[in-house]
């Protein structure tokens, strides 16, 4: 043991020498690893006398702490060297503007609500609303539908309390109220479509109990169904933004319209997707008929001098479609994961032009 003095100055000095991590890596490993000089030696404390071996053990018990220090602070030198050196190369312009971040998205129905209203206005529509507490005329007996019908029965309807004159209040079913509101306000001709949320008693994957929903309504002297055929037509296109879109009219029964019929639009399935506008498939989208005669009388118009046709379709099956999205309750459900998945950074709605403003 009477060369330690050697040793460690033969250590240190390899430790000074050092000019990268790796070469400090290097040194500690010769001489503290498991076969470094100074574990060697201290394997050899066993041997000795019980005198010796505790002066030897305490002599070498500081060398290793010695040895130890100067890796920590040549390492902790070498790091600052490395970085100033880094600091030296790269520069940051502080007149550069920050990088945008975002802080929220745009709703799925919320874009196809816009969608729609743009698409509409561009055939000349405009945009109608009403309550969303409706009376029994105005979400019912105007758009003649009896007494016994299944809609108006509490099971698929949600009522309010009773009033002292009998009569009870409801969550509209559906936003056909609103061309009643508008008929009884307004003369022909009339071009509106009413987007709003809607209520009914019903809650699986295609299916919630508030839910979001659009309806037209042209009246006027001469309209007929050729005219909402285009209309339809025009507005499948700009929505499912495609070139040509085939589309089925099955005849159907809506209290509110005669004929009815139930639209169907073409589509295919590619890859796990849905292709509108090709394909061999069949997709029914919406309803739509002639206004009924006893609508347009209780909306104060007379039928033997006006027409017209209506129509109807779900804001969020139509956001389902376009953006692939499986499950309708997940709209409700306000989780940010699905909005930032799901969502939009900024609105942005296609035109009967093509693509998107």
């Amino acid at each position: 043991m009477s060369d330690l003095a050697s040793l460690e100055s033969e250590i240190l000095a390899q430790v000074s020498a050092a000019a990268d991590e790796p070469a400090i890596e290097a040194v500690r490993v010769s001489a503290l690893g498991k076969k470094g000089v100074i574990s060697e030696r201290m394997a050899t404390l066993g041997k000795m006398a019980p005198d010796e071996r505790k002066a030897a053990g305490a002599a070498l018990n500081v060398l290793k702490d010695k040895v130890s220090e100067a890796l920590s602070a040549r390492k902790a030198v070498l790091g600052e060297a490395a970085l100033e050196a880094r600091l030296a190369t790269e520069t940051l312009d502080m007149t550069l503007p920050v990088r945008p971040q975002m802080q929220g998205t745009i709703h799925p129905v919320s874009q196809v609500w816009e969608e729609v209203v743009q698409i509409f206005g561009d055939l000349g529509f405009s945009v109608a609303e009403g309550p969303h507490i409706e009376d029994d005329f105005h979400n019912f007996d105007a758009l003649n539908m009896p007494p016994d019908h299944p809609a108006r029965q509490e099971h698929d309807t949600f009522y309010f309390n009773e009033k002292p004159d009998g009569s009870r209040m409801v969550l509209r079913t559906h936003t056909s109220p609103v061309q009643i509101r508008t008929m009884l306000s307004q003369k022909p001709p009339i071009r509106i479509i009413a987007p709003g949320r809607t209520f009914r008693s019903d809650s699986d994957m295609t299916h919630t109990p508030m839910f979001n929903q659009v309806e037209g309504l042209v009246l006027d002297e001469t309209t007929h169904l050729g005219n909402l055929k285009w209309i339809l037509a025009e507005f499948c296109k700009a929505f499912f933004e495609v070139d040509e879109v085939k589309m089925r009219f099955r005849a159907s029964h809506f209290p509110f319209t005669e004929p009815s019929m139930e639209v169907d639009i073409q589509y295919a399935r590619e890859g796990g997707q849905l292709k509108i506008g090709t394909g061999d498939k069949w997709l029914e989208i919406l309803g739509s008929g002639m206004v009924h005669p006893n609508v347009i009388r209780a909306g104060g118009l007379d039928p033997d001098k006006v027409q017209g046709f209506a129509f109807g379709m779900g804001l969020d099956r139509l956001a389902m479609l376009k953006y692939g999205i499986p499950d309708l309750r997940a709209f409700f459900e306000s989780d940010l994961r699905w909005l930032r998945h799901y969502g939009f950074r900024a609105l942005q709605v296609p035109t009967l032009a093509g693509g998107l403003s």
